[in-house]
């Protein structure tokens, strides 16, 4: 998971000196960070699915590397502890906006 894709969207600006995404110096739109967050979401389930073939080449005895299966299985616990992070963060931020009085 390329955690500097994420650090990217909020560079603060040399002019502003105010903390708004920036993607390649342009302000981001609500659609680049959706995108960024569905890329997310699919890398994690590709580290998923990486690890339970692992599993099952292991399981099946067409595999005897345990560290392959170790690795495989913790980049994939990372990779869904940080989305989980992520969307409950979101929801957090959805929840404020929500509970704002105009």
């Amino acid at each position: 998971m390329d955690v500097t894709k994420i650090n990217e969207l909020y560079k603060t600006t040399p002019a502003t000196n105010s903390r708004m995404p920036v993607i390649g110096g342009e302000k981001n739109d609500f659609g680049r960070v959706l995108q960024a967050a569905k890329d997310m979401v699919k890398e994690t389930n590709d580290l998923q699915n990486t690890a339970q073939m692992e599993e099952m080449k292991f399981a099946l005895g067409l595999a005897d590397n345990t560290h392959d299966l170790m690795i495989a299985e913790r980049k994939a616990q990372v990779a869904l502890s940080y989305t989980v992070a992520v969307r409950d963060r979101f929801l957090q931020s959805y929840q404020t906006i929500m509970n704002m009085q105009i």
